[in-house]
């Protein structure tokens, strides 16, 4: 039976264990990719051009997912932490997931970021072809990925890498 490539790197990612994250960093980062999403509420289209400036976590999600779940208090709590400073945080949900499901979350935890239904898969598409929940990337204040997280992050490194990139001019 032949396997499909990635199913070493999903190995890996198990062998790792909850709490334990990868987090891939390239000697010269990417630049984010241009998107177009729609709030959770519909009310507000807006793009990933609107995060010049800042330091922005994408949080790739669903409700399914036991560790997504178990990582979004920390990811909340990273939001309140630096928002005021030009931190800015977008929760994507899978395509997979149930809109009543992410709407039901999203209101019921409080979440205070923005959050965006990737229906169509198109973000995920455009980030990398991202699968495996949780994927985090974090971007700096001129657009570049210069960290991407399969798994739950180490918080406490992930904080210190943010502030690095809030003190960078």
């Amino acid at each position: 039976m032949k396997l499909p490539r990635w199913t070493g790197l999903l190995l890996l990612v198990a062998a790792v264990g909850v709490g334990a994250g990868l987090a891939y960093e390239g000697l010269k980062p990417d630049a984010a990719p241009a998107v177009n999403y729609v709030l959770l509420d519909g009310t507000r289209q807006t793009s990933t051009q609107a995060w010049a400036g800042k330091v922005v976590l994408v949080n790739f999600w669903a409700t399914s997912c036991t560790t997504c779940v178990k990582e979004m208090p920390n990811v909340i709590s990273t939001y309140r932490k630096y928002k005021d400073r030009g931190f800015e945080t977008l929760a994507v949900a899978m395509s997979y997931d149930p809109p009543a499901y992410v709407a039901n979350y999203a209101e019921t935890r409080g979440l205070p970021f923005g959050v965006a239904m990737d229906s169509t898969g198109e973000i995920a598409q455009r980030f990398g072809k991202v699968q495996l929940t949780p994927t985090t990337f974090l971007i700096n204040k001129r657009g570049e990925i210069v960290k991407r997280f399969v798994g739950e992050p180490d918080f406490a490194a992930l904080h210190g890498t943010i502030e690095k990139l809030l003190a960078e001019s």
